[in-house]
């Protein structure tokens, strides 16, 4: 029972830690992060769009980040890493968080969905899914999606492949939950194949010896062809 209470226990804190980095480095352009244990301490991994705002002036930013991930998340000797992302529209957090600001500014659902979406799918990307959730229209919520190209929902491609991005905005009738999949140019789909062109095997040609006119051909009669049930 202490390995599954572990599990979850690393589970809990992965998502504490994240729900504070969103919060705290929005401004930053968040796109995600990654822990993995080290001999040492803890390496805390953080993808963002501007890393100058996540570092600070300074190194300010980034020291109380360190600090607080110690303090009030039980990290245990925490090695806060930076990161630039390359390209943004491949991340789905960073486009999840751009559509979420886009509703709250009072862009209309259908017209930041379908800009994110051609955004993105502009950008060379299999496949994107955008799902917004809640009061969009009127008192009653409901769901919207918005779907391109390739996407898988289901098997192991669908959680190694398909990156995932959720976001909230706030509004006034509530809160409006957005999500944001996107399968990215270089991902290895399971399912794709090429037909590959094969030349055909061409058959040696056989050596046929001519004979002149009034040679003996030396053939006995048991060993005469046969054409058509005739002896030749």
């Amino acid at each position: 029972m202490a390995v599954e209470r572990k599990f979850v226990s690393e589970g809990v804190q992965r998502a504490r830690v994240e729900k504070y980095l969103t919060k705290e480095l929005k401004r930053a352009g968040f796109g995600g992060m990654d822990i993995a244990r080290t001999p040492i301490g803890t390496q805390v991994t953080i993808f963002a769009e501007k890393p100058g705002i996540v570092i600070g002036k300074g190194g300010k930013l980034v020291r109380q980040v360190t600090q607080n991930l110690a303090t009030f998340y039980g990290v245990e000797s925490p090695q806060v890493e930076v990161q630039q992302v390359q390209n943004p529209n491949f991340n789905a957090q960073i486009m999840a968080e751009r559509l979420a600001n886009a509703i709250e500014r009072g862009w209309y659902f259908r017209k930041a969905g379908q800009s994110i979406i051609r955004r993105v799918m502009d950008a060379g990307a299999l496949g994107c899914e955008v799902i917004i959730a809640g009061k969009l229209t009127g008192p009653r919520a409901r769901v919207q999606k918005f779907v391109e190209g390739y996407i898988k929902h289901a098997g192991e491609p669908s959680k190694t492949i398909v990156q995932r991005g959720y976001a909230i905005a706030v509004k006034k009738l509530g809160v409006i939950g957005v999500q944001v999949m996107i399968i990215p140019p270089d991902a290895h789909l399971p399912d794709k194949f090429r037909v590959k062109d094969v030349e055909p095997e061409r058959q040696p040609l056989r050596k046929i010896e001519v004979l002149e006119v009034g040679e003996d051909v030396g053939i006995d009669l048991d060993q005469s062809l046969l054409v058509n049930d005739e002896v030749v």
